[in-house]
């Protein structure tokens, strides 16, 4: 009687390897990766990052599971991944900036530096493409959490020193210091606009959220807030010369 040598026990695929296999059954198509980054900005924008699960995002992408992992890795680098793939805007942010003639002495500069600040920002909230984007900006980054930080000191930090910089070269008698406290005001004043559903119902539904149309009110808004908290200091009043007259 032959024996037959006992058979090999399966081996156990580890995850990185399975997710290897579902790409590779895949094809490693683009779309589905690309996929995998608008599920994850959508429904973090929606729910918030904590209480979205890699599960859900690959239900929400169409993809399997192993997928999600297979191209990110863990959540949070999937959460800096959504910041990498949209810091062309901060650039284009940033070139507009370059392009504001700064000259304090003229009224226009002040309003051309918040234009500049807030203009593409609602551009991108109006997108099709942008909006959850903008969305989960405005919703997630002033979180205090330890993703958040890491995508503000990489991408947000060096777009807020350029702009407060500016804002200092515009409002030369105010010090840099007060410049960024007037930036912090102007960033909260858009990313309420961009967040807020509110103004849908206060204004008895004449008001849609984030109407792109209120652009110049919004930059008429924040450019009177800094020119009111730091105002140009008056200029010393000369005294009238009373003359002596003579015995």
């Amino acid at each position: 009687m032959v024996s037959r040598a006992p058979r090999a026990a399966p081996l156990h695929r580890s995850p990185q390897r399975a997710a290897g296999a579902a790409a590779a059954a895949e094809g490693a198509r683009p779309d589905r990766r690309h996929a995998i980054l608008l599920a994850a900005e959508k429904l973090f924008a929606q729910h918030g990052y904590h209480a979205v699960t890699i599960r859900q995002i690959a239900d929400e992408a169409g993809v399997p599971l192993a997928l999600v992992g297979y191209y990110y890795g863990p959540k949070h680098e999937l959460f800096h991944a959504i910041f990498e793939h949209w810091s062309h805007t901060i650039e284009e942010r940033l070139a507009g900036l370059r392009a504001v003639p700064i000259d304090p002495e003229d009224a226009r500069t002040l309003p051309r530096i918040i234009e500049a600040f807030t203009a593409p920002v609602l551009a991108l909230r109006a997108s099709a493409e942008g909006e959850y984007y903008a969305l989960l900006v405005a919703r997630e980054l002033y979180h205090a959490t330890e993703e958040a930080d890491r995508v503000l000191r990489g991408y947000f930090d060096p777009l807020a020193e350029a702009y407060i910089d500016a804002l200092h070269l515009a409002l030369p008698h105010a010090t840099r210091a007060q410049a960024a406290w007037g930036y912090q005001f102007a960033l909260g004043t858009l990313l309420h606009h961009l967040n807020d559903n509110r103004i849908e119902r206060l204004s008895h539904g004449e008001n849609r959220r984030s109407d792109p149309a209120v652009a110049p009110m919004l930059v008429n808004f924040i450019v009177g807030g800094l020119r009111a908290a730091l105002p140009r200091p008056r200029a010393a009043q000369k005294k009238p010369m009373t003359r002596r007259h003579k015995p």
